[in-house]
């Protein structure tokens, strides 16, 4: 039987965690939904992944910092990055007026 879903469907509400929804993972590959309302990585933290990662932003806005670029990557609807494994990156800031919703594939090795 096919599963389906809805990338818009069971937003978190404004005010509550970050929620991370993982939507398939097989052995190369995890998709995942997150959604952010007004957050950002904490001072000084740097994710240092060992997959690679698409991110595609679907909705909101979002500010991604890499450690060896000095240009921060701006994030609107329909944006999507390619960060390869152990590139060090951050978000800096994510809209808080409205859900930012990225949609993540992991993939690699």
């Amino acid at each position: 039987m096919a599963a389906t879903g809805n990338l818009f469907a069971d937003i978190s509400p404004k005010g509550a965690d970050e929620q991370l929804t993982e939507l398939l993972r097989t052995p190369a590959v995890r998709i995942e939904r997150i959604v952010s309302h007004g957050h950002a990585s904490p001072p000084g933290f740097w994710y240092d992944q060992d997959l690679a990662e698409w991110v595609l932003l679907l909705a909101g806005a979002a500010i991604l910092a890499f450690e060896d670029d000095p240009e921060p990557v701006r994030l609107e609807p329909g944006d999507h990055v390619l960060i390869p494994a152990h590139a060090r990156h951050r978000v800096e800031w994510s809209d808080p007026d409205r859900p930012t919703i990225w949609l993540a594939v992991h993939y690699g090795r």
